[in-house]
């Protein structure tokens, strides 16, 4: 896998690079707040950059109080979701998802609410949104539990002109080195909830404020998970050049469509980033990517969960994710080409 990053886009982040030596403020400075509001005003919510998106969940979690609680998740998803859950505080209850976009069932939710449930954590799977997220919010809202969403995987990904994110309490983006914008590594918290917002400002940065002077730690489960300006600088390049990467995926996804007939298949109103391209059965594709999750990722398994979740287990033995990240040399081929290149027929 190769991350491109042309000449460009290097000589931007150098300009970026000297303004940062040049303000003596490596740290908490003006290319971390610039970072945010470009986020923000790219997924129309507020946004809070933090370490990584495992980082962002747990602050989430923390704030939300799940301690002794419990949250369901689904099970497909990666080990970082319940891990937050877990140093929170809190019992995961896995879940188990819909065989059209590998994301939460609402109907298995239902069945796994109890007095004690404090979060329910959406993960959007291979760079769309839920189909069925509405229904997941109003099931969210009958019963007065907060909505939390995983976005690492959803960058550019929208519902009804929605950004994943935006439908819940807060969600938490990944910016790690295979995401569809690379930081290397790197997290941003979305929601519209300024108290948590500002809770967030402390939490991560010790439990810290400053106040005429002096300091306070006024939230005490606080620690260090701020981002750097050095990551936030190249987030700002990343995020300039992401529509141009949107565009590249979504035209070789169109590509994959003539070849695919047994693939996830988006609905109406659905708008993906194509973090991944899903496909089902079918011989071994000659190049491919990792699966999204595959049997061994399944949360439930690895947690020591003996209970059955028949769809994720299925899927995850049943699907495939054809090359679709961003720099793929063979994505300017004809579709006849890419068959060819793929071991499959169109």
């Amino acid at each position: 896998m190769k991350l491109p990053f042309p000449d460009d886009a290097r000589k931007e982040y150098y300009s970026l690079l000297d303004q940062v030596f040049d303000s003596n403020m490596w740290s908490e400075g003006a290319m971390q707040r610039r970072f945010e509001d470009g986020f923000g005003a790219f997924v129309d919510s507020d946004a809070r950059a933090v370490t990584n998106a495992g980082a962002g969940l747990l602050a989430i979690f923390q704030y939300l109080n799940i301690a002794g609680g419990e949250v369901i998740l689904p099970t497909n998803t990666f080990w970082a979701t319940t891990r937050a859950v877990v140093l929170a505080g809190g019992t995961p209850v896995f879940a188990d998802i819909g065989k059209d976009d590998l994301c939460l069932s609402p109907s298995d939710i239902e069945d796994r609410i109890t007095p004690l449930t404090k979060a329910i954590v959406v993960v959007h799977i291979g760079g769309h949104i839920a189909f069925e997220i509405d229904k997941i919010v109003e099931l969210c809202a009958s019963h007065n539990i907060p909505l939390v969403e995983d976005c690492a995987h959803a960058h550019g990904a929208t519902w009804k002109n929605q950004a994943a994110g935006t439908f819940g309490f807060a969600g938490s983006y990944s910016f790690y080195a295979t995401k569809s914008l690379p930081t290397g590594d790197g997290g941003m918290v979305v929601s519209r909830n300024a108290n948590f917002l500002s809770w967030l400002e402390k939490w991560r940065n010790y439990g810290k404020e400053v106040i005429a002077g002096t300091v306070t730690y006024p939230v005490k489960d606080g620690f260090n998970y701020r981002m750097n300006e050095f990551t936030a600088a190249l987030g700002i390049v990343q995020l300039q050049r992401f529509p141009q990467i949107l565009e590249w995926k979504r035209e070789l996804a169109t590509k994959f469509d003539q070849i695919f007939e047994e693939r996830v298949q988006l609905p109406e109103g659905s708008i993906s980033g194509f973090y991944k391209y899903i496909v089902w059965g079918g011989a071994n594709l000659a190049e491919k990517t990792g699966q999204v999750f595959g049997p061994g990722d399944l949360n439930h398994w690895i947690y020591g969960s003996r209970e059955e979740l028949p769809v994720a287990e299925w899927v995850a033995e049943n699907h495939q994710c054809a090359p679709i990240w961003y720099g793929w040399e063979n994505a300017d081929k004809s579709v006849d080409e890419l068959s060819s290149i793929l071991g499959v027929s169109a």
